[in-house]
């Protein structure tokens, strides 16, 4: 059961990640304050590339699930996302459809990255969003010298998560935390951060076995 919960959670913050760092509709919206000011730290990411831990918490407080894995991503839409067994899992965007393989399951689904946008409350930063703070509450605050925090809040009561805090370390962005609807949270540290390095267009392309189940919902 853990396992089935914690990789949609998984493609959520996959999602997020790419809604937030690497969509040009972002870096319009929230014309000031703390919006603003997000919006201006992740415009110079042309590239990002990391190792990640990401870890669930329940409501009580216990650790449900421990992954670790490696991401990379670029402008505009490019994505790739692999999380290492024994909870195995490929999220890859190429701009224009997202896909997300499961070895364990010998499946891979195909998403629209449009009816994502238009399904998914985490992806609405990746959408028709004309400014940042019509959907969400946005704050910030000073942590130190060198650290920014910023929390995000969806305004609307259908999100699937209740709160989402960015932690940026001299402009790179090292940790996000979700809050999901259902009092869980989820921490997603990054290490190895490489900003802007030259990443070729060929990572972002999924690769899988014959005869894996290939489902898609673009009609």
């Amino acid at each position: 059961m853990q396992q089935l919960f914690l990789k949609p959670l998984s493609v959520l913050m996959a999602s997020l990640i790419v809604a937030l760092v690497f969509s040009s509709s972002l870096m319009a919206a929230g014309k000031e304050g703390s919006a603003a000011e997000l919006a201006s730290l992740l415009q110079s990411y042309e590239t990002y590339q990391a190792d990640f831990i990401q870890i669930v918490v329940n409501e009580s407080g216990s650790k449900v699930q421990e992954s670790r894995g490696s991401l990379k991503a670029k402008r505009p839409g490019l994505f790739y996302w692999e999380t290492r067994a024994p909870l195995s899992q490929f999220i890859v965007s190429n701009g224009e459809s997202v896909e997300v393989y499961d070895p364990d399951l010998e499946q891979v689904t195909v998403h629209s990255l449009d009816d994502r946008v238009q399904t998914t409350p985490a992806l609405l930063l990746s959408g028709e969003v004309d400014n940042l703070e019509e959907t969400y509450r946005v704050s910030g605050r000073q942590l130190s010298d060198d650290t920014r925090e910023f929390t995000l809040e969806p305004k609307s009561e259908d999100s699937l998560f209740v709160s989402l805090r960015l932690t940026f370390f001299k402009n790179e962005l090292q940790e996000m935390r979700m809050q999901d609807s259902l009092s869980q949270l989820s921490v997603l540290s990054f290490d190895h951060i490489r900003l802007n390095d030259t990443v070729d267009n060929s990572v972002f392309t999924l690769e899988y076995p014959e005869g894996v189940d290939v489902i898609g919902d673009e009609g």
